[in-house]
């Protein structure tokens, strides 16, 4: 039997066996079977099919659609083969972003407030996009001009009447959460503004500069300088404002937590010499996709910048070459936390988690962090290559690579965020931008696809389009600590990139064990 078979056999039989124990577990306690938000709805999604086979098969082998099953495609969908046509103008959502708000009545202390410091930029990361990719990034007013806000899938105003960055809020008199920025076109014939691939970033002088880190030598101790005293002053904020006594005792318990799962593991350096910071537009490339960096002054020298990136469309990934897990609207983000003006830690978000690394730890172009974009999912990380998640023996992965070179600092719109009054700002650097669309509380996308509905099924309790997601607001900006999950949580920061076995000796050439 060659190992291929192997393989198949071997993750069809954990299919199986995944699909058995889900029906007897939905079956036995189905009220606290709940794993996604999607699945609440579960009795009338299964009602919406017309066909009696397939309800049945649904509720007790956990087989939904299965004739909509098909296999995935490259490239994903079908292009419709005559372009949609725009009245008016080309690009009519461009004045959208032309509000905000008037400068002349900002006073000193209100310009202080709009004000983000230098060093926010200095430390601005850079994303390699997939090679790849078949969804780019995507423009937030772009993507509100096609689509219709519907209150579950019934439209709440005209598909004409387009919601505008400026109005976006005033969703919020129905119920927020039940609110969705439903496409007007089929997802499955990929209109042009779901691609983005007009989007994708251009180099000025059409070449790439080779990401560094800052150090010459791979080092397996304690980063120079780096001391638990200097950790406790921007670690965990909850700890300072609260002003434990045992503040150093806690973050050196959760640092020995830390240390179990690091242990063993080569610190992430790299060698090679330093290049020298070029400037801004020889970095990397300009995309039409602007980015919304919102920044948070956290008190006691703690800076937090987030960075956020948007998709029009996130392309599932594929477990035994069947899809799961499409939606309409994206949204990631980067997390830079600065103390006194020094960058400490990033987070970079994947799914519904993500990893924390050392400033020091991560690739850089000169001193600017470089993230990796996944293909389809746009997860965020700190290496090209193959990134399993979830399943075992790498069914569900992501992957990354020296795609486009995106640099965000060369269209962006800026904000300062006020958490204790819940009060966002366009910043002095860009001041025009409007505000409302942050408070908008509903969904960015679609509402997952009905059962009856051709484009939809669900395997393994994993469906083929899920809900889509919630905006910036959403994304625990308050978080104490870098981490995106619950402040209570150990919260591992890594100082090191890579897997061990692929990690280099040091000195050697070869990998190291």
């Amino acid at each position: 039997m060659t190992r291929k078979a192997q393989v198949t056999i071997v993750a069809l039989s954990t299919l199986i066996i995944y699909v058995s124990l889900n029906s007897l577990a939905r079956t036995i306690r189905p009220a606290s079977f709940i794993w996604y938000a999607e699945d609440r709805e579960e009795a009338s999604w299964i009602a919406s099919s017309r066909s009696w086979f397939d309800r049945k098969s649904c509720r007790w082998l956990s087989i939904c659609g299965a004739a909509h099953f098909h296999t995935a495609h490259v490239p994903f969908g079908q292009r419709e083969s005559v372009e949609r046509s725009e009245t008016g103008d080309a690009e009519p959502w461009r004045s959208f972003w032309l509000g905000g708000a008037n400068q002349s009545e900002w006073d000193a202390e209100e310009r202080a407030k709009r004000e983000i410091p230098d060093y926010v930029f200095d430390y601005a990361p850079l994303v390699h996009l997939y090679s790849g990719e078949q969804f780019w990034p995507g423009d937030i007013a772009e993507h509100l001009y096609h689509t219709t806000p519907m209150l579950n899938y019934t439209p709440v105003q005209a598909q004409w009447d387009h919601p505008t960055l400026e109005d976006l809020d005033q969703l919020n008199q129905w119920t927020p959460r039940h609110v969705y920025l439903t496409s007007n076109d089929n997802v499955q014939t990929r209109p042009a503004w779901l691609e983005g691939d007009k989007n994708i970033p251009q180099s000025a002088k059409g070449r790439t500069e080779q990401s560094w880190a800052d150090w010459d030598g791979r080092v397996d101790g304690q980063i120079p300088g780096d001391t638990m005293e200097d950790d406790a002053k921007w670690f965990d904020l909850g700890q300072i404002e609260r002003g434990d006594d045992d503040t150093q005792e806690s973050m050196q318990r959760e640092s020995s937590q830390a240390q179990k799962y690091l242990h063993h593991e080569l610190r992430k350096r790299y060698g090679g010499k330093m290049i020298e910071d070029p400037l801004p537009n020889e970095v990397g490339g300009r995309s039409d996709a602007p980015a919304i960096l919102l920044v948070m002054d956290k008190g006691h020298g703690v800076v937090d910048a987030f960075w956020f990136f948007f998709y029009s469309f996130n392309l599932g990934n594929t477990v035994v070459n069947v899809r799961f897990g499409n939606h309409v609207g994206d949204w990631e983000h980067c997390l830079v936390r600065f103390h006194h003006g020094q960058p400490k830690a990033l987070f970079f978000s994947a799914h519904t988690a993500g990893e924390a690394y050392r400033y020091e730890a991560v690739e850089k172009i000169g001193q600017r962090p470089v993230i990796y974009s996944a293909e389809g999912s746009h997860a965020m990380y700190a290496t090209p290559d193959v990134h399993p998640y979830i399943l075992p023996w790498g069914l569900l992965h992501d992957v990354t690579d020296r795609g486009p070179l995106w640099d965000p600092l060369l269209n962006k719109h800026a904000y300062t965020y006020d958490h204790a009054n819940d009060t966002l700002r366009a910043s002095t650097a860009t001041p025009t931008s409007p505000t409302e669309w942050f408070n908008f509380r509903g969904h960015w996308g679609d509402k997952f696809y009905p059962l009856g509905d051709s484009r939809q099924y669900r395997f393994a309790g994993q469906y083929h389009y899920v809900n889509g997601p919630l905006g910036p607001r959403f994304k625990h900006l308050n978080r104490r600590k870098v981490c995106q999950g619950s402040d209570k949580a150990t919260c591992v920061i890594k100082d090191w990139i890579g897997e061990p076995g692929r990690i280099r000796k040091w000195g050697s050439s070869e990998p190291g064990e």
